[in-house]
């Protein structure tokens, strides 16, 4: 492709050399470049890509996208100079991959939780529709049946181009993605032609990046800012910041609510270990999950199956199908008989939901002994209030490791219990290997209770010293309860 055909929809700053460059690909990432490549020169929050431009032009790169031209200018390369490369990566990326989501009906899932089950159930229910399907999620992508392993919750611009070419070449009539504050701020999404958008709810989360709370707001008020009249998006209603997520939007506005009136809603019925029967829009179904959260996460799904033209009677049969997404509240039954529930819950507020739907189902029947920790290098202001909501909701509580990364994992406790009162340390112990952590707990419970193993849910790592160790809180209770 011709570089002029790839820059028709961004407003260069300066070109140098030779405009109408052949381009066999674009990157940017250095490591990745190949003969004829367009290097991107991104600044990163830690790297600046301009750094790596010499070893991109040696690697073959022949055009350089970039916001300052450096004064050594090989021959041979053409350079072109924009404000923001930022900006431009998705436009490019876009393009150059032959516009894909313009091939597929793309629906974003935003929020600070239920993005990755709200998500991973559309793909599903669409694809017991007789539909193939993509979906790109923080647990794994997916080109219809083909798992592609996912590094992050939204990959960069050119990642997320070609993996949506190939959706549409392997015939994907859908698509769904959870979209990151990271993403969106970082214009990750740019260029890219969505048909709806749902927005799940808002709790504080990854203010190490975006410092206030406000600014994380903002970054998702961003997606439905730019969604097209066309589109539509759908807004939790029970969530303070609901409407205001949608206030700027050009898409038609539907709500969904699980506590007042709204365009979709839904009432819990029954709660069980084994599911939970919710009256949907007046209708009865019984759905193998449990939680209020999960009710209206399931509302949001059938709200956006609604919204894409099935009728409520197919989307609550399919409904009634689905199963739990890996480590999102999901029980494990003991040989003695407690049940051991692993989650992803890595804030307050998930941490919350999850506690109050086990004691919506438990009721005074058993004990709740919680184990769980924060990451490292992540926002240490959510680390007490962390333990604070798992005191409050359990009898006991151990405070263990998560992925400490490259901080010391007993300073990531002390910032956790210095969250705590005197009273409420008596209900906690801590214990820094997180194996043992969780061994200690199951042999704490006695019958009728419930172990919670929160923080990692689906991971299968844990990452200390900036090393990925092998780890899955799955597989270390069933070895546990193989041991008894």
């Amino acid at each position: 492709m011709k570089l002029s055909e790839l820059l028709k929809n961004i407003k260069p700053l300066q070109i140098e050399g030779n405009a109408e460059a052949e381009v066999t690909g674009v990157c940017i990432d250095s490591r990745k470049v190949g003969k004829g490549s367009l290097f991107i020169a991104m600044r990163g929050t830690q790297v600046d890509g301009h750094k790596f431009i010499p070893s991109a032009i040696k690697s073959g790169a022949s055009v350089v996208l970039c916001e300052e031209i450096p004064e050594d200018k090989p021959e041979g390369v053409t350079f072109v100079k924009v404000a923001s490369t930022e900006e431009v990566a998705g436009p490019v990326a876009t393009i150059f991959y032959g516009d894909p989501s313009r091939k597929l009906k793309l629906v974003g899932v935003t929020g600070t939780n239920g993005k990755t089950t709200i998500a991973t159930l559309l793909y599903n229910m669409f694809r017991k529709f007789g539909y193939k399907v993509g979906l790109m999620s923080t647990v794994c992508n997916y080109i219809d049946g083909e798992p592609i392993p996912a590094d992050h919750t939204t990959p960069d611009p050119i990642e997320l181009n070609e993996l949506l070419a190939k959706m549409a070449d392997a015939g994907c009539e859908y698509a769904f993605m959870e979209c990151s504050s990271h993403a969106i701020h970082q214009r990750r999404i740019a260029g890219l032609r969505y048909v709806g958008g749902i927005f799940t709810n808002l709790t504080r989360d990854h203010l190490d990046y975006h410092k206030t709370f406000e600014n994380y707001r903002n970054a998702k008020k961003m997606f439905f800012d730019d969604l097209p009249k066309e589109a539509f998006a759908i807004t939790n209603a029970d969530d303070k910041n609901g409407m205001i997520m949608v206030q700027n939007t050009k898409a038609t506005i539907k709500t969904y609510s699980t506590q007042r009136k709204a365009d979709f809603t839904a009432k819990i019925l029954e709660e069980h270990f084994d599911g939970m029967l919710l009256q949907i829009d007046g209708r009865e179904v019984f759905v193998q999950f449990i939680g209020r959260f999960n009710g209206s996460n399931l509302l949001a799904v059938y709200g956006a199956a609604r919204m894409l033209g099935k009728s409520p009677e197919d989307i609550l049969v399919v409904l009634s199908t689905l199963k739990s997404v890996n480590g999102r509240l999901e029980p494990i039954q003991s040989p003695d008989g407690f049940t051991a529930v692993v989650d992803y819950a890595h804030t307050p507020d998930a941490l919350e939901n999850v506690l109050n739907a086990i004691h919506d189902v438990l009721g005074s029947k058993g004990h709740v002994i919680t184990v769980c920790g924060a990451g490292g290098h992540r926002d240490k202001g959510k680390r007490p209030l962390m333990a604070q909501e798992a005191v409050k909701q359990s009898d006991k509580v151990i405070l263990t490791s998560d992925n400490p990364r490259d901080e010391d994992p007993q300073a990531i406790i002390d910032d956790m219990l210095a969250g705590l009162n005197a009273t409420q340390k008596k209900k906690v112990i801590t214990i820094v290997d997180r194996r043992e952590a969780i061994r200690t707990a199951c042999m704490m419970a006695e019958k009728g209770d419930v172990v919670l193993v929160a923080g990692k849910g689906h991971e299968t790592y844990q990452e200390i010293n900036g090393v990925k160790h092998h780890f899955d809180d799955h597989e270390v209770l069933h070895e546990i309860f193989g041991q008894k």
